[in-house]
């Protein structure tokens, strides 16, 4: 189980250093070009160890992975859109509040008014976050919760396309589709950026950091890793993007900042931890029935 959890620490760890290494290069190449730069080196390296099976599928298939992969790109350019104008460390909490969002409400509508104890919680990180001198901008802002919206309707897709394809076949689909959607507005809007080949490499990297490894580690951690400790150490992401966004950036966040983020980890780990227990209660009366 260790080496589990570090491979998920280091999807987490991998992840936040690409976000970071894009913000750096926003100047030079904004942030669509490199969203699509992602999206794209993402897909093309995926295609060299993966062969998608594509014949004989039913519709329901294809209407799935339509919806998995216009969450996914969707969540890729406004999460880059929102980190080019607040702080990421903020941008990432304030994204966590879409699969925070989905948690809360299965626990609400199967478990009662308990747990609204987190609920409250994560509302208090928000409120923290309204209040926060200076950090955020309303632009940055409605992108990031557009990208929490999109992040929790890729997590309602995933089981449905998890059934129907296997491995990353989904993810690599996904990020092509997305390559070939975004190609129009970069080309009209960005051509000049993409004739110099440092940008290709950046786009390299970033493809690398930003998806392929993540997807990778996450995959092998999930074997043996139970899915409330990956889910409880995935919300470490907030605390992880605003410790490299600093190393890398220099982007310090304020005391205000800080108690918002922590607010929204403890009500992220608070419902993941009370889901798993409850689900293990649940399975134990049901095999007390049986």
């Amino acid at each position: 189980m260790r080496k589990a959890i570090l491979m998920t620490l280091g999807s987490i760890t991998s992840v936040q250093i690409g976000s970071a290494f894009a913000k750096d290069l926003f100047p030079v190449a904004g942030p669509l070009e490199m969203a699509w730069l992602r999206v794209t080196m993402g897909g093309l390296l995926m295609a060299i160890f993966v062969r998608p099976h594509f014949r004989g599928r039913p519709r329901h298939d294809w209407l799935v992975l339509a919806g998995y992969s216009i969450s996914l790109v969707a969540m890729n350019v406004t999460f880059y859109q929102a980190i080019s104008r607040i702080p990421i460390g903020l941008a990432v909490t304030i994204e966590f509040l879409g699969p925070l969002g989905v948690a809360a409400s299965r626990i609400l509508m199967h478990h009662g008014l308990r747990d609204l104890v987190w609920v409250a919680l994560a509302a208090l990180g928000v409120l923290l976050l309204g209040w926060s001198p200076g950090s955020l901008t309303v632009s940055g802002v409605a992108f990031a919760l557009m990208a929490a919206a999109c992040w929790a309707a890729y997590i309602v897709f995933t089981p449905h396309v998890g059934r129907s394809w296997s491995g990353v076949q989904a993810v690599l689909v996904a990020n092509l589709v997305g390559s070939v959607v975004l190609l129009v507005p970069v080309l009209v809007m960005f051509h000049h950026v993409l004739v110099h080949p440092w940008v290709w490499g950046v786009g390299l990297a970033v493809g690398l950091l930003s998806s392929v490894l993540p997807y990778g580690l996450e995959l092998a951690a999930l074997r043996t890793l139970d899915q409330r400790i990956f889910s409880i150490l995935m919300s470490l992401e907030p605390a992880m993007a605003a410790l490299f966004a600093l190393a890398i950036l220099g982007e310090r966040l304020s005391l205000t900042d800080g108690l918002a983020m922590i607010c929204v980890i403890a009500a992220s780990v608070g419902i993941t931890w009370s889901a798993g227990r409850r689900q293990l209660r649940d399975t134990q009366e049901q095999a007390d029935e049986g």
